[in-house]
């Protein structure tokens, strides 16, 4: 357990009694929906989205009052990173022959003939909108920053903040189908396809990849890290090439493990937001939207913005079906994509909250 989450419990089991007599009565807001995001088993699982049951059932309930211990505090950054700075570049790789056969579509999307939710397009055309008609669910993140003092909570105008993508996050897609995806990729494997990934799209610096993550999409049947096995309650996470024993001749890689979220249907958000057809892919973009707000404010995992349990801002409020932060549909220039909200601690007067948007 770490010195912040020691101190903070001892502050909760300080203050119940005298915090639940003193204040006044106030609504309830979802505190953390997803304590699992923490798992201490796996330490590379950074920013895990658990399973819509799990978030259910690992649910916290901290004393009325007491949220202002739930915030965001900075970890100080990692490696000298903290946030991402600049417009957020977000690099698409399919990995594996298992995708099929590929094509391009009206939209120019690349489309792939072993994709039964027909995910691919959807998830380029999600990444490409973001930054586009001013929507404000990207402005929730910009208030976080780096260049501040470790335990901070707030930044100042003068601090570099979280960038926003405007015009578009994507900045490139791969076919990697050079060989098969394996049945049940390791953390490493999955951390050095993200470096084959930066060399392919040419980003050999430090610097090319210091706004950069690349997601690794893993196809249909296959269980990256032990995703959609027995022992597992999660449908995708984050984290950095030196966490998971990769080498980076290019600098620290952020990535994604971002398995294929139809093969847990509802468990991984297939129809959390729309019914029938239209709510097949919910769970990709929900859970990928996710992973990718969680990189942008936490990098390099921990060095960025995280609570006293460990959970980060999309954690805070993952599958949230009703009330402030329920997931929902947002419109962008390429279409209406299902997203769920991400923690601000500047909602409510800074006592901190799920938002979907932000002015």
């Amino acid at each position: 357990m770490s010195s912040k989450a020691r101190l903070a419990l001892a502050a909760i089991a300080a203050a119940t009694t005298a915090t639940a007599m003193a204040l006044p009565a106030q609504a309830a807001t979802p505190l953390d929906n997803a304590t699992a995001s923490v798992d201490t088993a796996h330490p590379w699982r950074h920013g895990i989205v658990p399973t819509v049951e799990g978030a259910k059932n690992s649910t916290l309930s901290l004393p009325i009052g007491l949220n202002f211990l739930t915030q965001l505090s900075y970890g100080g950054g990692n490696s000298g990173v903290g946030v991402t700075t600049g417009a957020p570049k977000v690099y698409l790789v399919f990995w594996g022959s298992q995708w099929g056969t590929a094509g391009t579509n009206a939209k120019g999307d690349t489309t792939l003939s072993n994709d039964p939710a027909g995910a691919a397009p959807v998830v380029q055309e999600f990444f490409k909108g973001l930054g586009t008609n001013s929507e404000g669910w990207s402005k929730v993140m910009t208030q976080y920053c780096e260049g501040v003092s470790s335990g901070t909570t707030t930044c100042p105008s003068t601090a570099p903040h979280v960038g926003y993508p405007t015009g578009g996050a994507l900045a490139g897609v791969w076919y990697d189908n050079s060989t098969a995806a394996p049945g049940q990729a390791t953390s490493t494997q999955l951390g050095q396809e993200a470096v084959a990934a930066a060399a392919h799209f040419g980003n050999t610096t430090a610097a090319s990849n210091r706004n950069a993550q690349y997601a690794i999409l893993s196809p249909t049947g296959t269980h990256p890290d032990g995703y959609n096995t027995a022992s597992s309650n999660w449908c995708a996470w984050h984290d950095w090439t030196g966490d998971v024993s990769v080498s980076s001749p290019y600098g620290g890689l952020a990535f994604a493990n971002d398995p294929y979220q139809l093969d847990m249907g509802s468990s991984c958000g297939q129809n959390f937001v729309n019914g029938g057809a239209a709510g097949t892919t919910d769970g990709f973009t929900i859970v990928f939207g996710h992973e990718y707000s969680e990189t942008i404010t936490d990098q390099f995992p921990a060095g960025g913005w995280t609570d006293f349990q460990g959970s980060e801002n999309a954690d805070k409020c993952a599958w949230i079906s009703s009330g402030q932060g329920a997931s929902q549909n947002i419109t962008l220039s390429t279409g209406s994509f299902a997203v769920q909200s991400t923690w601000g601690n500047d909602f409510n007067n800074n006592q901190g909250g799920c938002e979907i948007t932000h002015a």
